[in-house]
């Protein structure tokens, strides 16, 4: 049995969050390349508590701060894990004494704190919803945002895909028994990397690759977060100019 935990609560929508598909629309964003990878630059990927409690919801966090901070300003800031357990706590009422409502969280919870109080000291300044089933869409928020954070329904047959050298696709059985979605649980990720093959996210202090299919069937919800630390010189590293996006969205 895998020593991890998951941690994400059923999808919750807003009507007011912003949606990428919109600026899109407008013409603001450009197309994706055929493949983007923003993993290289990052020395270590970190567990972040994730093994013993349900907090993927934060450690999602600190893996695009890792992301970020590394590709922007070519030093990674790894968020001490004292404090994501206090976002943890602080965003579903964990005790990190007594173990007590250690129940995961809802994403758009995280997203909202994460930009109002921040997380280890890093705030964002927005985020859109992504329509997981448009390849373009969630191709854009990977390349053009330096990752996606996404949510899944795990099935139970993930556990046997998960690993180096592993990856997560639908079971030949399809999305019932093992492969029905939420069989194992709900857990949160982030994309950092796509080709046409498939993708790669980071979970449990890890790279794991996954099938656009397994996308397809077990992404519940995926978002595009805007962060001061992607864009501290006015451009993303892609050399996107993030600023203007920022003045355009304001526009809207």
């Amino acid at each position: 049995m895998l020593n991890v935990k998951l941690g994400k609560k059923a999808a919750r929508s807003d009507p007011r969050t912003l949606r990428l598909e919109k600026y899109i629309k407008f013409g603001i964003l450009p197309p994706p390349p055929a493949s983007s990878s923003w993993t290289p630059k990052v020395k270590t990927w970190g567990m972040m508590k994730n093994d013993v409690i349900g907090n993927c919801a934060i450690a999602g966090t600190g893996h695009l701060v890792e992301v970020w901070t590394a590709n922007e300003a070519g030093s990674e800031v790894v968020i001490p894990d004292a404090q994501i357990v206090a976002a943890y706590s602080a965003i579903s009422g964990y005790n990190p004494k007594t173990g007590a409502h250690d129940d995961g969280c809802v994403l758009i919870d995280v997203l909202n704190y994460w930009r109002s109080k921040g997380v280890g000291g890093h705030k964002i300044g927005s985020y859109m919803q992504v329509d997981p089933h448009n390849h373009t869409f969630v191709e854009d928020a990977v390349y053009l945002f330096g990752g996606a954070y996404i949510g899944l329904q795990l099935p139970i047959s993930a556990q046997s895909q998960t690993g180096t050298g592993k990856t997560w696709a639908v079971p030949k059985q399809g999305l019932k028994g093992n492969g029905a979605p939420g069989s194992w649980g709900g857990h949160c990720v982030d994309l950092f990397s796509y080709d046409q093959a498939g993708l790669t996210c980071c979970t449990w202090g890890a790279l794991q690759k996954m099938s656009w299919q397994f996308l397809d069937a077990y992404c519940d919800e995926l978002f595009a977060v805007l962060s001061p630390d992607w864009v501290s010189k006015g451009r993303s590293p892609n050399g996107f100019n993030m600023a203007q996006l920022q003045t355009d969205l304001a526009g809207l």
